[in-house]
């Protein structure tokens, strides 16, 4: 079972000495991977209501910093040799897919193949205002800009055309070191399952009813000649909780879950002897899962 530590870029994992330092610390204690969150801005008011919390508020102040995954990932990713570096997640419909392919492809190809893309289409409405980008359809664009993406990734001279990004006989490198980045799909919803069964290398429930959306994800790679055991799954769970981390993980692997991921907060004070023990107490005794 492998184990990543989700929401890495937030707090003291934010600064340039912070990233540094729990990207050591977790590839020392054999963490798999990093994921970070992402808002490219943050409104004063929103009607939006964040699905991760019970209050419907994010836990930010206008003020809060919160880096830009791209960099902050290729900033770690600087200072480690071995960490996958992931988004977690990425507001996929937010971005330009051809200037994104051309910032993932280098990013894998400076790493050494260490990128992961995880996506979502957004729940924040005010933001998608703000940045003059459509809310309607966004799960279309979402696609389509997949698409697009791996199209880029696929040769030189590529051509696409689709209803929201089109272009003809171009080339985008450097391509990834193992011809495309993992995609990662992110959400809790039915259509979040279905687009990873029908798209995605890896699906990461944010939350819900896990078997109801693996059975879900599961059925629709199936509809669409895909292997779902080729699909990676991701679950966020607090390993450290009072129950056996062991049983926990081999429970979640019976089901088909192989990375378990753990909110960063728990390393915040003293990220190196915290990491160290977690990776001797819980990675170490999972990594046979």
């Amino acid at each position: 079972m492998k184990v990543g530590i989700a929401f890495a870029n937030i707090g003291p994992f934010g600064s340039a000495e912070g990233a540094a330092a729990v990207g050591r610390a977790a590839e020392a204690a054999g963490i798999d991977s990093l994921w970070t969150v992402e808002h490219v801005v943050y409104p004063d008011e929103y009607g939006s209501t964040y699905p991760y919390d019970d209050s419907g508020r994010m836990a930010m102040a206008p003020d809060t910093d919160l880096t830009d995954p791209l960099t902050w990932l290729t900033w770690v990713g600087a200072h480690t040799s071995t960490l996958r570096l992931a988004t977690g997640i990425l507001i996929l419909p937010e971005r330009n897919p051809v200037v994104l392919a051309k910032q993932l492809g280098t990013m894998d190809a400076l790493t050494g193949g260490r990128i992961d893309l995880g996506i979502g289409v957004g729940w924040l409405r005010e933001e998608f205002d703000a940045l003059g980008i459509p809310w309607e359809r966004r799960g279309a664009r979402t696609d389509e800009y997949v698409a697009a993406m791996r199209t880029l990734w696929s040769g030189n001279s590529v051509s696409f055309d689709g209803d929201f990004v089109s272009f003809s006989g171009v080339s985008s490198n450097p391509k990834p070191v193992n011809g495309s980045v993992p995609i990662v799909i992110g959400g809790h919803s039915d259509a979040a399952a279905r687009r990873a069964g029908r798209l995605g290398d890896g699906f990461w429930p944010g939350k819900g009813d896990l078997d109801h959306l693996l059975d879900v994800m599961r059925r629709e790679a199936e509809a669409h000649d895909r292997d779902p055991e080729a699909i990676e799954v991701t679950w966020a769970g607090d390993l450290t909780a009072g129950e056996d981390p062991v049983a926990a993980a081999a429970a979640l692997a019976a089901k088909g879950v192989s990375r378990v991921i753990v909110p960063s907060f728990l390393f915040w004070q003293d990220p190196e002897s915290s990491l160290a023990a977690f990776g001797e107490s819980v990675v170490a005794p999972l990594a046979d899962l």
